[in-house]
């Protein structure tokens, strides 16, 4: 088969090929699926440059949400071949074929089709467990997007809207904007154009954002505290500017507010209780038509470093989805 193998840390245009690659071997209880589609992340860059805080061994081929047909099984695997499944931070998924645990899996729902399930998962269990169980948000409250255009972003916009939150957006352009507003939010500000923190004043009468959701960081991070209600929870979801910051206790004091980050591999270890729970609600809302992945390009899988570049490059709204090759 063909797969994306990386044979060393560095930046993803130089350290990856997409050549030949043994075919994974369903061992017991796994399964083999057919990938038809895998979503680009963020964190895919640092996982290749060798940045993760998990770091993969030499060489690998590097994975993410995929959605696949089971061909094939292990002894007493719970899959059977035939059936069209989804999974969220896996390995091995930028291939032609990939090992999924039982465990990871989820049908995909009626409806969906390959590209929206490859940017599902993710995106919104991220947003969704950042939101509801991190950040406590309750209707009425209002809640601040930062990169409110990329994948996490319009998921977290979407989801807001879900809970009952009045939703602003921060994104980089006018085209950014203009997503943010279709995809929901109340309100959009264009942070190149505008002061967000004065922006965020002026709408709430003063009040501030009672929760404020960042996967950005750096000095959008440190800015955010100028705007943030009494009680306000802070979410840390992510660094997508490069720059980890810092914060001086004493502003949380004397403001009176709460900074908490997350991950979902942390849920997965101490709560999986909580994403169960949270990937029913997901299901509920999809249902429901409250949510809806944004992909903003589909590319051939042999074409990951051109979807990495327009990561790179701030040239995506939603997700960047690959899907198999033809004929593959």
């Amino acid at each position: 088969m063909k797969a994306w193998n990386v044979v060393e840390f560095g930046h993803f245009a130089e350290v990856m090929q997409w050549s030949e690659a043994p075919e994974p071997r369903p061992g017991d209880g796994s399964a083999l699926i057919r990938v038809g589609a895998a979503g680009l992340t963020f964190a895919l860059m640092l996982r290749i440059s060798g940045q993760y805080q998990v770091r993969d061994t030499l060489p690998f081929v590097p994975g993410s949400d995929a959605v696949g047909e089971v061909v094939a099984v292990g002894a007493g695997c719970a899959l059977r071949p035939g059936m069209r499944i989804m999974g969220r931070g896996l390995s091995g998924t930028f291939a032609e074929y990939a090992l999924m645990d039982p465990e990871a899996a989820r049908p995909v729902p009626e409806g969906m089709s390959d590209v929206q399930a490859a940017a599902f998962l993710n995106a919104f269990q991220t947003s969704y467990v950042g939101l509801a169980y991190q950040g406590r948000l309750k209707p009425g409250e209002v809640l601040l997007v930062h990169g409110a255009a990329g994948g996490v972003g319009l998921a977290a916009i979407q989801i807001g809207k879900a809970l009952g939150a009045t939703v602003i957006a921060t994104a980089g352009s006018g085209e950014k904007i203009a997503a943010c507003l279709a995809q929901g939010a109340d309100h959009a500000v264009n942070y190149e154009e505008v002061d967000f923190v004065e922006a965020v004043m002026e709408l709430t009468g003063g009040h501030g954002a009672d929760v404020i959701y960042d996967p950005v960081g750096g000095e959008v991070f440190t800015k955010s505290r100028r705007c943030i209600a009494f009680d306000g929870r802070l979410v840390v979801v992510g660094f997508a500017s490069g720059q980890i910051p810092e914060i001086a206790a004493n502003r949380m004091l004397l403001r009176t507010f709460s900074v908490s980050g997350f991950t979902l591999h942390a849920y997965q270890k101490h709560r999986p209780d909580l994403l169960e729970k949270s990937e029913q609600a997901l299901m509920d809302f999809y249902r429901e038509g409250k949510i809806d992945p944004v992909v903003s390009a589909v590319l051939p899988m042999s074409q990951l470093i051109g979807g990495l570049k327009m990561l790179e490059d701030r040239k995506s709204i939603g997700k960047v989805v690959l899907v198999a090759e033809e004929g593959g």
